[in-house]
């Protein structure tokens, strides 16, 4: 192939030619499921994003006004009448499960004694591990794609420069206009992989961070108003 034919074949390579959706369109089977995995994981994980954003901005703003209620001086009793029959967060339900072993131990002319008081404890317990599990859920795939997905885009890296050497080694021709494509798709690779990773780690991180305070707080409430029912056994004891 003489230096011409090099020249008009480097030249054929335009930015349309090397765009996003022409390299994917041209990547070898193996790269496209690379680059299609890597894309469906990103997506997710921007719509788990999004989802824990705003259930735990919720969950920190429901707390917030169960407890201004709760530590206003009201009667606990009138507080579960009024949610019992309807908790809407984690909250709720502490206290509910609580009033409920509560009220049904003292009907039967329980007093303060210490299984009462390891019983009302032990199902706080259980309905924070419960709804801890809900709220963590899918968290845990963020921190899978924040640490695979570098991986996955390097092996669609790798295959792409396995292609440009088999077309190198076809043509027998080391110009730009072979090796610019394989070269190219494989740095695209490496690049979703990162743009798949990246907002996942930090993601995770920060949520990991914002669920372990929550759960401090449903176990700090928890402590609290053991405590107070403990009280109130003990002055009906």
């Amino acid at each position: 192939m003489d230096s011409v034919n090099v020249a008009q074949l480097a030249g054929s390579f335009t930015a349309g030619d090397l765009s996003m959706w022409r390299l994917f369109l041209n990547a070898h089977w193996v790269v496209k499921a690379v680059m299609a995995l890597l894309l469906l994981a990103s997506f997710w994980s921007w719509a788990i994003i999004f989802d824990k954003w705003l259930r735990l901005r919720r969950l920190r703003g429901q707390a917030d006004k169960f407890e201004e209620v709760f530590w206003s001086g009201g009667s606990i009793d009138d507080l579960y009448d009024k949610i019992g029959n309807a908790p809407r967060h984690p909250m709720d339900l502490v206290f509910v499960s609580a009033m409920r072993e509560w009220r049904r131990s003292t009907a039967k002319g329980a007093r303060g004694d210490a299984s009462l008081q390891q019983r009302i404890a032990q199902v706080m317990h259980i309905t924070i591990d419960r709804e801890m599990e809900r709220i963590e859920k899918y968290i845990g795939f963020l921190g899978t794609v924040g640490s695979t997905a570098p991986f996955i885009g390097l092996f669609g890296t790798v295959w792409g420069i396995m292609n440009s050497f088999e077309s190198i080694a076809a043509t027998k021709n080391t110009s730009l206009a072979v090796v610019a494509p394989g070269i190219a798709e494989a740095l695209f690779a490496t690049a979703l992989g990162l743009v798949a990773a990246i907002p996942a780690v930090v993601a995770y991180n920060k949520f990991s961070t914002d669920v372990g305070r929550y759960a401090s707080r449903l176990e700090g409430f928890a402590g609290e108003f053991s405590a107070l029912l403990s009280r109130k056994l003990d002055e009906r004891a």
